[in-house]
């Protein structure tokens, strides 16, 4: 038995959800309750199953998992910490686990404390220099609380005062360039050699503001402009052994409690944003620090929510180049300093992760500091009016326009429809459909008239015999059970990651959302397939390796169990992708059948104590019945590929 096997066998769910406040009744085999996790007092929407040892929330939240991912989302903790915390609880020892060695830990809290001491160092020319000091104060309406919360500092003019100041207090060249905080003179051939010219400072006549990852530790330095005439506007650290831009988000250590409040996280352009922000009250706001938005950093953010706002400068490059175009806005992307809105990536994201991302559009050319300096109040209708991504698009794409031109409702419906069409659900797609000939006042037809249209695919008569033969069949794999069939997909994708992408091709293709972690219902799978969607993501490391290296000691157990129970199955990759498509299929067919039949107990509650929340959970059945039908057609789908 594993680690976490262990633990579940000792904790009672229904004990540790009722010992969180959350008051369970019986209702038949299971428990029902209001959510812990959202305002709601009327209709008992949380549902607890005892004997799978899960739970779910059928209203706002939309959520659900075991008792790990119950404690992480009730206390904000990840899943280390879970696990540490519910060991504690059930008297289970588990081994620490440590990706880095020793001697690399020790070398980045090392570098670490370099960077602490060199926030005192900044701060202190800050505090010397009244000229930054009252721009700050004045322009940026900065006070001195605040100045102090963030630690921001001043790198003064010059090549070697960073240099000099740290030398002298024991600190090696080489340590100051490991930080990031020193340059290495390009011109220099004895660079990779101690040699005392060669490096100079980085940070030189800049604001200094400190970037911490999500867990509060120092990581690296972004650096604003004092003089116009500067360029870059925005200077970051350069990726060391603690700091990698694209998975940090600035301000998230101080966010991330807020965040969880409200459920919902907006994103800014810039570091003073963040702190404005902050200072007005709007705590729950991030930055990417000026570069494309990436997915580990919204991986990070869905930790907390789901919902998210990108709530970009007018200014932005990204931004105007929407109006010129989808392709220009993804070039934009890829220009250093540049914070780029992609349409497409976002969407695909938003599929991906399973989130509700939006976009507020900022008036009267104002970044978000000069907004909530004129009206905090204002600030919060903006975010509240946020739209949907290709909302935001068609609109930002209409404004100004003559849409009584026959040539500008060509343009739009070019640049819109194939957003419309990349999103995986029919009912989305069905309403932008619909909304965008009601703004260009045309029939729907006309528009799907405009798009290309694929071969249509004859359905052979033997089709419906193979379907009903297959369906009473089990998944290609020797199991009759969803989670014996959630075991075998994890256990091959952990085999060969490598198939993964393939796999969302695949389900994509057949009209349904990429694979996520969310379809599996252990949380111990759900870490290990966030691993390997990592591994895949990333060209440094073999696949493979890549998730055995990360994997915390309390699942290698688990995964070898896994391993050994795939290779049972052993298949060519294609054979593999094919069960692996019908599994995942079975599995969301299993859960939409559950979800539907407990939604259908809870409407019936709530319509017999006159709730009007039961119109609610109608929609919800209606929602999962959808998907019922979505599941279905793939399935008919993959029959007739079989046969052609």
């Amino acid at each position: 038995m594993s680690t976490i096997d262990e633990i579940k066998s000792k904790i009672d769910i229904v004990d540790l959800v009722s010992e969180a406040g959350v008051k369970l009744r019986h209702a038949g085999k299971n428990y029902t309750g209001f959510c812990p996790f959202h305002d709601n007092k009327h209709s008992p929407a949380f549902v607890v199953w005892p004997e799978t040892g899960t739970w779910r929330c059928f209203g706002q939240c939309n959520e659900g998992g075991d008792i790990f991912k119950f404690v992480m989302k009730r206390e904000g903790l990840d899943f280390k910490e879970a696990l540490q915390k519910l060991a504690a609880r059930a008297g289970v020892e588990i081994k620490e686990y440590e990706r880095e060695t020793p001697q690399q830990k020790e070398a980045y809290e090392n570098l670490r404390k370099l960077l602490e001491d060199a926030i005192i160092y900044y701060r202190s020319h800050l505090f010397a220099n009244n000229d930054i000091l009252n721009y700050l104060r004045e322009k940026r309406g900065l006070n001195d609380s605040t100045i102090e919360t963030f630690g921001l500092g001043y790198a003064p003019a010059g090549y070697d005062n960073l240099l000099k100041h740290f030398t002298q207090r024991g600190y090696s060249e080489q340590d100051l360039i490991d930080s990031g905080m020193l340059s290495v003179r390009e011109d220099d051939p004895s660079r990779d050699t101690q040699y005392a010219t060669r490096s100079f400072d980085r940070f030189r006549n800049r604001i200094m503001i400190p970037i911490r990852d999500e867990q509060g530790r120092m990581a690296g330095f972004g650096a604003r402009i004092v003089d116009p005439n500067d360029v870059p506007k925005f200077l970051n650290s350069p990726e060391t052994p603690i700091f990698s831009k694209g998975r940090v988000l600035y301000g998230l250590d101080r966010a991330r409690k807020p965040i969880r409040t409200a459920d919902q996280a907006v994103i800014v352009e810039g570091y003073l944003d963040v702190i404005a922000l902050h200072q007005a009250g709007y705590e729950n706001v991030v930055s990417p620090m000026g570069t494309a938005l990436t997915e580990d950093q919204m991986r990070l953010l869905k930790k907390f929510t789901r919902r998210i706002v990108l709530a970009l400068d007018p200014d932005t490059a990204g931004q105007k180049a929407v109006l010129r175009g989808l392709d220009a806005a993804r070039s934009a992307m890829d220009k250093e300093g540049e914070l780029g809105f992609d349409a497409r990536g976002l969407l695909r994201n938003e599929s991906r992760l399973q989130a509700d991302l939006r976009v507020a559009t900022m008036p009267d050319d104002l970044d978000p500091d000069e907004i909530v300096a004129r009206d905090k109040e204002e600030w919060k209708k903006l975010i509240e009016d946020a739209k949907p991504i290709v909302t935001h698009v068609m609109e930002t794409l209409a404004a100004g326009q003559n849409l009584n031109d026959p040539k500008v409702k060509n343009q739009i419906a070019a640049q819109t429809l194939p957003l419309i069409e990349d999103l995986p659900n029919p009912l989305e797609r069905d309403t932008y459909r619909q909304a965008l000939a009601r703004m260009l006042k045309v029939d729907e037809r006309s528009l799907l008239a405009t798009q290309p249209q694929g071969p249509r695919v004859r359905r052979p008569r033997q089709v419906e015999k193979n379907e009903a033969r297959e369906s009473a069949a089990t998944v290609a794999v020797s199991v009759s059970s969803s989670k014996a069939v959630e075991e075998y997909v994890i256990g091959v994708l952990f085999r060969k990651p490598e198939l993964l992408y393939r796999l969302d091709r695949s389900l994509q293709e057949f009209g349904l959302i990429a694979l996520t972690a969310e379809d599996f219902e252990y949380t111990d799978n759900q870490l290990l397939f966030g691993l390997i969607r990592e591994s895949v993501e990333q060209d440094k490391t073999e696949h493979h390796d890549f998730v055995v290296e990360a994997l915390p000691e309390s699942l290698q157990a688990r995964s070898r169990e896994l391993v050994k129970e795939a290779e049972k199955q052993e298949r060519l990759d294609e054979k593999l992708l094919e069960e692996l498509l019908r599994g995942v299929i079975k599995l969301r067919r299993v859960a939409a059948g559950e979800n539907i039949n407990q939604l259908r107990f809870l409407q019936e509650e709530a319509h017999q104590g006159g709730d009007l929340r039961a119109s609610s959970y109608q929609d919800l059945v209606l929602q999962h019945t959808r998907l019922l039908r979505d599941l279905d057609q793939a399935h008919r789908k993959m029959a007739v590929k079989r046969l052609e």
